[in-house]
């Protein structure tokens, strides 16, 4: 039998808990508050900031020239010839990151590398650091680095890998001039049915956006073998934001109970299918979208831990930019853009105030007031929107690229004075 501690991993996919996460609580289990809740936690309480190293340009240089190999890859299929990749809202990125000069960039997932390629292209300075925590976008990268020696430096880890990678480069706070994130999957690991993330192509259901790299992290199918009724419907809930989310849920742990196993997409597609009967709905470009597809988006999440990585990304971002310094990011549902927005915006009026207690959250009364500390936090903002509202794709680019129909770009500069 699975263990109390090891349920509550599974809910929110922390297998092993880092201990970068513990420094802002979500650690423990705070439900839907792991989507939404932007922390205010200060970067410098986490461990590996309470004695920051001293920025070494000199060293960051070597490792472009030396081609410095800071990940341990283990064996992973690897295709040679790459996939077709189309970067979305291209210009867009250009045009936010305005790369120029001996400037230095982290594309925060490089995937197939065709923004990382168009960044480098646009200016014949410009440097490029790649980290992804696929293996395969990792090979890529290397491949990248082959083609603009002393440019790009390759790395392979997760967002929260990154104090650690960036600690080996003697990299410290203020030192890069833009971070951009692509979010989602990425196409290759969409169109390669052994990865287990596309409802129309039959593979194994893992969804493990490593790869497989990381031995205590679970796949799909394995989750569900283990998770109870209350934390899958949380999950699909918040997570898949699906209206049938209980009926699910109660579904598939009864079917448990006949000793059916969900090994591949497709015996999970199809249970889904059978269960929620013809209730397609249409996409923006008017087409039918399976049933299953908020199931899959929300195991996807859950697997691969990715509001957290993310609200824990957009930290490091801040930290690692320098006054002035650009962030792009693109998202394609709304749960990502919800994080990436509270933290843009800086305003985050969901701290409990100190006037009615820790333990009242979301009780306020009308005589309920924030101390002028709190509204100080609350109105300091960290990065400053280079635009109001969210920019999304031309119809062309649509047209031309269906994947991009769900994206949304926003843009920010880092604010200056500010001390994280």
């Amino acid at each position: 039998m699975y263990s109390s501690l090891r349920s509550a991993r599974l809910l929110f996919g922390i297998l092993k808990v880092d201990p970068l996460y513990e420094f802002n609580g979500y650690a423990r289990l705070c439900h839907h508050s792991v989507i939404v809740k932007r922390s205010s936690h200060n970067l410098l309480q986490i461990s590996s900031f309470n004695n920051p190293i001293k920025s070494n340009k000199k060293k960051l240089h070597d490792s472009f020239v030396e081609s410095q190999d800071l990940s341990s890859v283990s064996s992973y299929p690897y295709n040679e010839t790459k996939p077709p990749h189309i970067p979305v809202m291209a210009q867009e990125v250009l045009e936010y990151l305005a790369p120029r000069g001996k400037q230095t960039f982290l594309d925060m997932t490089f995937g197939a590398g065709g923004h990382s390629q168009l960044i480098l292209e646009s200016s014949p300075e410009v440097r490029m650091i790649c980290l992804d925590r696929d293996p395969t976008a990792y090979n890529y990268a290397k491949e990248l680095q082959n083609k603009y020696p002393d440019r790009v430096l390759p790395l392979l880890g997760k967002f929260s890998d990154l104090p650690m990678l960036f600690h080996k480069l003697g990299m410290g706070k203020d030192m890069l001039d833009g971070v951009l994130m692509d979010l989602g999957v990425s196409s290759m690991q969409f169109d390669n049915p052994e990865r287990g993330f596309m409802l129309s192509k039959n593979g194994p259901l893992d969804m493990r956006m490593d790869g497989g790299r990381d031995q205590d992290q679970l796949p799909a199918s394995e989750i569900l073998m283990h998770i109870n009724e209350d934390h899958l419907y949380k999950v699909l809930k918040y997570y898949g934001e699906d209206k049938n989310a209980r009926k699910i849920a109660r579904a598939l742990i009864e079917s448990r109970y006949m000793f059916q196993k969900f090994n591949t997409t497709q015996e999970l597609s199809e249970f889904v299918s059978s269960l929620l009967g013809d209730e397609y709905k249409l996409d923006k470009l008017k087409r039918p979208s399976h049933p299953a597809t908020k199931f899959f988006q929300a195991l996807r999440i859950l697997v691969n831990n990715e509001m957290n990585e993310l609200d824990y990304g957009l930290h490091l971002a801040h930290y690692y930019v320098r006054p002035r310094g650009n962030l792009v990011a693109i998202s394609f549902h709304s749960l990502e853009d919800t994080v990436i927005k509270r933290h843009l915006t800086g305003v985050d009026m969901d701290i409990t105030p100190e006037t009615i207690g820790s333990g009242l959250r979301k009780h306020r009364t009308a005589v309920t007031v924030h101390t002028s500390q709190e509204m100080d936090q609350f109105m300091r903002k960290s990065w400053v929107p280079m635009f109001k509202h969210i920019v999304l794709p031309s119809e062309i680019e649509v047209k031309h690229n269906p994947r991009s129909r769900s994206a949304k770009l926003r843009a920010a500069s880092k604010a200056c004075g500010y001390t994280t």
